[in-house]
């Protein structure tokens, strides 16, 4: 029954949204307070109905109801409780109703949070979500419809893909998809502005919250999935430039430009129509990624290539959303007020820069995505663009973005010279120098470029921890009003530091790990022992394990330093006799600074393993720089400015001003 009930919920829940995204609207345009109003109570309803929906088809796969289609094609009894939890979005129907979840959750935050808005802008912006809303429900409740019964279930269900079935399920697709569909708040807004066609410091400053919270989300999302990638497939690999880890790079390139554009918006009042033309397209490139893997237009271990027909769906969603908006834009944005001008060198032109580099980067890694596919479409023989590409057109993009994001806050808003902000970093350029000579001896006159990176990367940390220190005034000042001034420091301040430096550290790794990384692959007996990095490996024992809903072969090895063991590892291979595949359980240890990794492969004929050992210098980083940069969004958002999002007497006035 409670399935019934979950279908009829989501059913509302398309009614719901439907009038939230149509009275709303019309109340705005009448200035109708009652049915402006409605689009809160639409959005805190549509999010109780979509969350029961999604209770109701969770419940199914805890249960093991096999007479709901999606339970029993994607969930058997033997499967542990946390996968029976997180199988319900390891598959297209439950992963598009978590995606309209944390849309509706969206809503309902920006329902009930959102009480300093202006209530036309507030009515409008609900209007959007309720749109797009509408769109993915209806997708949902007549192309992919979760609640979907057999006649005949099955005594035990048809298991999901072993490689879903990890811990990293239960947190890496719904960090992306808070990222993925936050930017629809920044969207909404941009649409909003549009309508209205009026756009200012405080709609910059009410969106950049948003804006941030979704970076964030996509920020610990991609840092998430690269780190599984690297512990699950046994390649050794962090970043693979596979299609659909692309599509989630694009937005989170897109997200960042529009980041800091809407900065200068709200400081400034100047890139205003460049801001929302941003805004738009990050959420289509989000879409667009939505598109991808429920298409079936490519094959990759991400992918849920399914029915072509519901891409067609969602391409349908695509084109209208992305096109409306655009429409509007072009008819809408000569209206709109615009922006002060500013000097050819200021800290609006340093952003400005910034965000070219990073959409002229975002449109590199588009075409590079959709190129192959584009040549398959049209008949001629398949091709693929893998590292070389990116590495001759991706990197070169970002050597000028990383080196001016130092430069950049030093200088003044409105006017500066070059100059006088250079002659502030004189010492973090010593720094970056010393510690460059210092690899080029390391690397004994080889490896230049990764040389290069390294000094990029300590270029992006000394520099960022150097603004701080310019702030309180360190070495210049007494130690008593050093600690005072860095007391009253604004949090925003050090979700900066944490945020720059931490791009910095995944930059440095990057370099070091790309060029000094080991790989040894060999065929091992029990007692063998070989060498990788700076430690000798022994396989000491296969054991035969049974798992819940698989077998198991372990490798044990011994790991030693001039003969003395010091640790022990174990690798697995995991066999699931339901889908008759296997699965990598590799052997990682690290000591912060380095990983050794272990996978165990198959045996030969004569009772050898074959063995991948790599030695990662540094590689811990690359996923430490990410946490720090997710981390240093998250400590912006809790600076109070960020919170308020503005004065509530501007808010006041507004209204009083649209009621006028």
């Amino acid at each position: 029954m409670i399935i019934e009930l979950g279908h009829f919920a989501l059913v509302l829940a398309l009614m719901t949204s439907v009038v939230q995204a149509t009275l709303p609207l019309y109340g705005a345009h009448r200035q109708d307070i009652g049915l402006m109003k409605l689009a809160s109570v639409s959005g805190i309803l549509s999010f109780l109905l979509v969350g029961f929906a999604f209770f109701a088809i969770a419940y199914g796969f805890v249960t093991d109801d096999f007479s709901v289609s999606l339970v029993a094609a994607n969930s058997q009894i033997a499967k542990p409780l946390i996968y029976k939890i997180t199988g319900v979005w390891a598959n297209h129907e439950g992963s598009m109703l978590l995606w309209v979840l944390i849309l509706v959750i969206f809503a309902a935050l920006i329902s009930v949070f959102g009480t300093n808005l202006p209530s036309a802008l507030k009515a409008r912006v609900l209007a959007v979500q309720g749109m797009i809303a509408s769109a993915f429900l209806a997708f949902l409740v007549f192309t992919s419809n979760p609640f979907l019964r057999l006649d005949n279930p099955p005594a035990d269900g048809q298991g999901m893909n072993p490689l879903l079935q990890d811990p990293g399920l239960a947190i890496h697709p719904p960090c992306l998809y808070m990222g993925y569909v936050g930017f629809s708040v920044a969207f909404a807004f941009a649409v909003a502005a549009l309508i209205e066609g009026k756009v200012d410091a405080a709609w910059a400053r009410w969106v950049r919250p948003w804006v941030l919270l979704a970076w964030c989300f996509l920020t610990l999302g991609i840092t998430l999935g690269s780190f599984w990638a690297y512990y699950i497939l046994g390649w050794g690999g962090w970043w693979f430039w596979d299609p659909v880890e692309n599509v989630s790079l694009m937005p989170w390139l897109a997200g960042t430009a529009l980041l800091h554009s809407a900065l200068v918006v709200e400081r400034r009042y100047a890139l205003v129509g460049w801001t929302i033309l941003l805004a738009i397209l990050t959420f289509s490139l989000s879409l667009i990624g939505t598109f991808v893997v429920r298409s079936g237009v490519l094959t990759s271990v991400h992918s849920f290539a399914v029915d072509p027909a519901r891409g067609y769906f969602i391409l349908l969603i695509l084109f209208g959303a992305t096109g409306g908006a655009l429409l509007l834009y072009a008819l809408r944005i000569p209206h709109v007020r615009k922006g002060v001008p500013f000097a050819i060198v200021s800290r609006e032109a340093g952003l400005l820069f910034n965000n070219i580099f990073l959409v002229v980067a975002t449109a590199v890694v588009f075409i590079g995505t959709f190129y192959p596919l584009y040549v398959d479409l049209m008949g001629h023989d398949k091709i693929s663009v893998g590292p070389p590409y990116y590495n001759y057109t991706f990197m070169p993009l970002l050597v000028p973005l990383l080196i001016a994001m130092v430069i950049g806050p030093f200088l003044k808003w409105k006017r500066d010279t070059l100059m006088a902000a250079l002659k502030q970093l004189t010492k973090p350029l010593a720094l970056t120098i010393a510690g460059a000579l210092l690899g080029a001896g390391f690397a004994m006159g080889k490896h230049i470029m990764a040389v290069f990176g390294i000094a990029l990367g300590l270029w992006i940390v000394v520099g960022s921890i150097w603004v701080r220190a310019k702030r309180i005034k360190l070495g210049r000042a007494a130690v008593d009003e050093n600690l005072q001034l860095l007391a009253s420091t604004p949090r925003a301040y050090f979700g900066l530091l944490f945020g720059h430096m931490g791009l910095g550290f995944v930059v440095l790794a990057i370099s070091v790990v790309t060029t000094w990384q080991q790989e040894n692959i060999i065929t091992m007996k029990i007692g063998d022992q070989t060498h990788i990095g700076f430690y000798d490996v022994k396989l000491t024992n296969i054991d035969q394990l049974q798992g819940p809903n698989y077998v198991a072969e372990r490798g044990t090895f011994e790991l030693s330093q001039d003969k003395n063991v010091f640790s022990v590892m174990t690798a697995e291979r995991h066999f699931y006799p339901l889908q008759q595949q296997l699965t990598n359980q590799t052997g990682i240890r690290t000591n912060g600074f380095s990983n050794t990794y272990i996978a165990l492969g198959e045996a030969d004929k004569n009772g050898g393993r074959t063995v991948r050992l790599y030695y990662h210098p540094m590689a811990p980083w690359l996923w430490i720089g990410g946490f720090m940069m997710a981390f240093g969004g998250f400590i912006s958002l809790s600076d109070r400015r960020f919170r308020v999002g503005m004065p509530q007497r501007a808010a006041l006035q507004l209204n009083m001003q649209a009621a006028e």
